[in-house]
C-alpha cells in the first residue's frame, strides 16, 4: 500500500495555552478551526509542507493521530473495514475530502484519506 504522510495531529490539554506558545515561539499561523461554533481543532499554515494540527482532547496525552493520503480510499476502506478497530468509519468531509479512521493495537489514530479538491 502506497502512501503518504501529509498530517499530523498532536493532542493537547490546553488548545489555547498551545496555539499561543506555537504562534509566539515557532512562529506558526493558525488558518483553521473546527468546529467553528466552539473549536477544539486548529490548523496550521503549511506552505506545501505536511500538515500540522493540534486537538484539544480527552485522551491528552495520547500520541495523536497520522493521516495517510491514499489515491483509492474506498477500496481500503472495504479491504480493512472487518480486519480493524474503526474509529471513524469512511466519509465525506464538508472540506472535499474521504476519509476513515482506524485505531493501531496501542490505540494510535490511522487516518487514511483521499483528497478529492483537485477534482
Amino acid at each position: 500500500m502506497k502512501t503518504r504522510l501529509l498530517h499530523v495531529r498532536a493532542n493537547v490539554k490546553d488548545l489555547e495555552g498551545a496555539v499561543k506558545w506555537y504562534e509566539d515561539v515557532l512562529g506558526y499561523t493558525v488558518v483553521a478551526s473546527w468546529p467553528p461554533e466552539n473549536p477544539n481543532y486548529v490548523h496550521f499554515e503549511h506552505e506545501g509542507g505536511a500538515m500540522f494540527e493540534l486537538m484539544e482532547h480527552d485522551n491528552y496525552p495520547s500520541p495523536g493521530r497520522f493521516n495517510f493520503y491514499v489515491d483509492d480510499v474506498d477500496a481500503l476502506w472495504e479491504k480493512l473495514k472487518d480486519k480493524v478497530d474503526v474509529a471513524e468509519k469512511l466519509l465525506s468531509t464538508p472540506y472535499g475530502s474521504r476519509k476513515f479512521t482506524i485505531l493501531d493495537i496501542d490505540g494510535n489514530e490511522l487516518g487514511f484519506v483521499q483528497d478529492n479538491q483537485g477534482e
